[in-house]
């Protein structure tokens, strides 16, 4: 069993109006299909999601594109048009969730807000996310990635000791708040099967960055601390840290004195285990300099393979540092499943990563899709919103769709 055949349908039946774009609503919203959901996503019709622009590129599709909005159906609709937003308005009935990520005030301007689509259904679960939520000061920031991160403090724990602010490699600010937006989308759903009532769920960016940032928040909050950029290295416990070998870099996790010791031996000097400069977790922290020098000298002289076997035969979790290439490659990727075989109507085979949690007792489920722009538009319309030819033809002509 793999990632994709344990999604199965455990969110099967549940409809979902994605009105996001970009990447933090479309992030959360595929986890919900990969659960099962229909998710409906709206694009403006011509252009689509602004994530349809992003490379890389495809024979002219967006592989960026393709791997955030999996098993959806793409349906074209101009928000904007009086006819485009009947029927918005029209497929909000039939709709469990609807999940939004435009900047606050936007929805409102559109005749969408929350309180407006309560009345249409009152049970419908409405999930907005933004920067920094629907009633902070700063909620008329435009928000991206980068802003978030830099705001977060995330990007002044990040990078070589002494160097500037450097943010995380991947968006991360926006995978997280999906992330959080999906977990507090289900739990209102959930709810509702008790209450039987909808709830807003408002997500921020900037929260949600700051909620998962655990050793930063322990220092600055119990110790009155302001942490700074470490390299690779934990902040408070050493030797946590990477390391050079003859054949590429090492991680290495000495989280005791135990620990410690068993490394002092590995490298030939167990007499450094006593040495008043490294025998608690403070002196080291306090000789780290000294330290590093040792255990680099003793890595610079051996393969990453050696150097890894020799720390995990002595209890001492150890790991290679891996590239892309290399995760990609690797025997777990594929034993799990994590990149799946999905198809796109003009690419045919694509490659796309689905949510990685696995449920015990699922069938094996369809071979995952990628919409293109507008795929959908027609049997949605028909199948959901109740729109015969006249009115499609109607809509089509005056570019509503």
């Amino acid at each position: 069993m793999n990632a994709m055949t344990a999604r199965a349908g455990l969110l099967e039946g549940i409809r979902v109006l994605d009105l996001s774009r970009v990447m933090s609503g479309p992030f959360c919203t595929s986890m919900l299909a990969d659960l099962g959901a229909e998710v409906i996503k709206v694009e403006m019709p011509g252009s689509g999601d602004e994530g349809r622009s992003f490379g890389p590129f495809v024979e002219g599709e967006s592989s960026y594109f393709m791997l955030l909005n999996r098993n959806k159906k793409s349906v074209t609709v101009d928000m904007k048009s009086e006819d485009g937003h009947a029927v918005i308005r029209a497929l909000i009935p039939k709709c469990d969730i609807l999940v939004e990520n435009f900047r606050p005030g936007v929805m409102a301007r559109l005749g969408l807000d929350e309180p407006t689509v309560r009345q249409i259904n009152p049970g419908i679960i409405y999930t907005s996310i933004s920067g920094f939520g629907q009633d902070s000061p700063l909620k008329a920031w435009p928000a991206f990635d980068l802003v978030i991160q830099a705001m977060s403090g995330l990007m002044s724990l990040t990078g070589p000791r002494g160097g500037p602010a450097t943010a995380v490699g991947e968006s991360v600010a926006d995978v997280c708040t999906g992330m959080f937006a999906a977990f507090g989308t289900l739990a209102a759903l959930f709810d509702r099967e008790r209450s039987g009532k909808g709830r807003h769920v408002d997500v921020a960016m900037l929260d949600s960055m700051m909620a998962m940032q655990l050793t930063g928040l322990a220092r600055r909050l119990y110790m009155n601390d302001t942490p700074k950029p470490a390299g690779n290295r934990h902040p408070v416990t050493y030797p946590v840290d990477s390391f050079a070998t003859t054949t590429g870099d090492v991680v290495m996790v000495c989280f005791s004195d135990k620990a410690f010791s068993a490394l002092a031996e590995l490298m030939g000097e167990p007499e450094l285990a006593g040495d008043p400069r490294f025998s608690t977790n403070s002196a080291r922290n306090d000789h780290e300099d000294l330290l590093r020098c040792r255990i680099a000298a003793w890595t610079g002289g051996l393969t990453q393979d050696a150097v890894i076997k020799s720390l995990l035969d002595a209890g001492i979790p150890a790991a290679p540092v891996w590239d892309m290439n290399q995760l990609v490659g690797s025997d777990h990727v594929a034993q799990r499943g994590l990149v799946e075989t999905g198809h796109h109507r003009t690419l045919g085979d694509v490659p796309l990563v689905p949510q990685p949690v696995r449920f015990s007792g699922d069938d094996p489920q369809d071979a995952p899709t990628t919409p293109e722009l507008g795929e959908h538009t027609e049997a949605v319309l028909r199948d959901v919103a109740g729109a015969d030819d006249t009115m499609i033809n109607r809509l089509r002509d005056n570019g509503t769709i």
